[in-house]
């Protein structure tokens, strides 16, 4: 459900500056103060963004910028635009952002929190309005993050296990609504440990097109107008990235346990464990380029969650997983993921890169993962923020049985 801003951020006068634990990316007021600073030898005023290169062209007198190393403050930084976006679930959609950045305390080492929110319309009909905040107490000893959506969202479901086709795809229509909130408190630097509440209620959910000549797996999983899911997490979230933004070494592991509970509203009780594990290195060690490589594994650990709540693919919290296939296209309730990006400078100035891909899926109601879905493709890479580091992505991958399309992206992928 990712939609990805294209096309407005440079000539609004906006940069985009840190990623929080959303799925709608917004941008940030321009100020290179708020941005992240590397802190390595690569040296960001020698390089050329967008910003830069849409300034050099409307501007008379135009200075390229720099950092100023300003220390942080705390004030408050607002902003809203109007952009557009793609997926292949949400075709091409239109969409009003807003969004605000601020630091809780002027240390320098405070982390920036964020509120956002939009109202984005697609081409096929769905209406998507979140919204997202992350928030740092002063010496960043407590983060509260919060994710509530509203949608509207007739898309495509393909039934359950590997062995399904792109012409086994017809359209659920539904709405939901999502509560998830989670506080978290700093353990040492890079270590936080967590409890939340997550609350999904999904209603009108009706089957548009199915087909006629046989049952559905949604019908034989347990087809019903309404779904709800309440349930407690716990969280462990370690984080060595210096740049989470656009990783070029370092690690990072976020593992949420979440058990639902009919005492809680949920319709039945059923428990799930997601890890999501990253790493990054330089190579060659001296270069700007970096090798990453991404696992991602959502389990059923115990019971029945909803159809609508299975592991499928892009269901990750920035549906990303599965470059080369559309969100949706397999669902079960395991899921396993792996990837491996290789990101390369094109040009020396920084502002065009690339990168080149390839990941497996499978999915099964077990633990025996008999069958993979690969993927692979590669793309190019716009410097948007050189001082965020923050790129617009635009990849074409692959997939079987004919799976393909393009992905778009604002950061990076993981």
């Amino acid at each position: 459900m990712q939609i990805t801003i294209i096309g407005v951020l440079t000539c609004c006068g906006f940069d985009t500056t840190a990623q929080s634990k959303h799925s709608f990316p917004v941008p940030i007021p321009k100020g290179d103060t708020t941005a992240y600073r590397p802190n390595d030898s690569e040296d960001p005023n020698k390089e050329t963004d967008l910003i830069d290169v849409v300034e050099s062209v409307v501007k008379k007198h135009y200075h390229k910028r720099v950092d100023t190393n300003e220390q942080k403050t705390t004030k408050l930084h607002l902003s809203a635009v109007p952009a557009a976006g793609y997926t292949l679930q949400t075709g091409f959609a239109a969409l009003i952002a807003a969004n605000a950045v601020f630091y809780t305390a002027a240390e320098p080492a405070e982390k920036e929190s964020a509120i956002t929110t939009n109202l984005t319309y697609s081409q096929y009909k769905q209406i998507l309005f979140p919204m997202q905040s992350t928030i740092w107490t002063k010496d960043n000893k407590y983060n509260i993050t919060t994710d509530w959506r509203y949608l509207k969202y007739p898309s495509l479901t393909y039934g359950l296990g590997m062995n399904t086709s792109l012409d086994d795809g017809y359209t659920i229509d539904y709405s939901a609504l999502k509560f998830h909130q989670t506080l978290s408190r700093k353990v040492t630097d890079a270590l936080y440990l967590g409890v939340g509440y997550d609350f999904d209620y999904f209603w009108n959910i009706k089957e548009v097109d199915p087909p006629a000549t046989a049952q559905t797996d949604f019908q034989k999983y347990g087809l019903s107008k309404t779904e709800l899911a309440s349930g407690i997490t716990l969280n462990f979230l370690y984080d060595k990235r210096p740049n989470p933004i656009n990783p070029d070494k370092g690690a990072f592991a976020n593992i949420i346990y979440r058990p639902n509970f009919t005492f809680l509203g949920s319709d039945n009780n059923w428990s799930s464990l997601v890890f999501d594990l990253r790493k990054y290195f330089k190579f060659p060690g001296s270069s700007r380029n970096v090798l990453a490589f991404w696992n991602y594994d959502w389990l059923t650990v115990a019971g029945k969650p909803p159809y609508l709540l299975l592991p499928n693919t892009g269901s990750d919290p920035y549906s990303n997983t599965g470059r080369g296939y559309i969100q949706g296209r397999y669902r079960d309730q395991n899921m396993i993921y792996f990837e491996g990006e290789y990101r390369f400078v094109i040009s020396h100035n920084g502002l065009f890169g690339g990168v080149i891909f390839a990941n497996a899926q499978s999915f099964s109601s077990t633990t025996n993962f008999t069958t993979i879905a690969p993927g692979y493709g590669a793309g190019l890479r716009i410097k948007l923020n050189k001082f965020s580091k923050t790129n617009l992505g635009v990849d074409y991958g692959i997939g079987i049985g004919g799976s393909r399309g393009f992905f778009v992206n604002l950061g990076e992928v993981f």
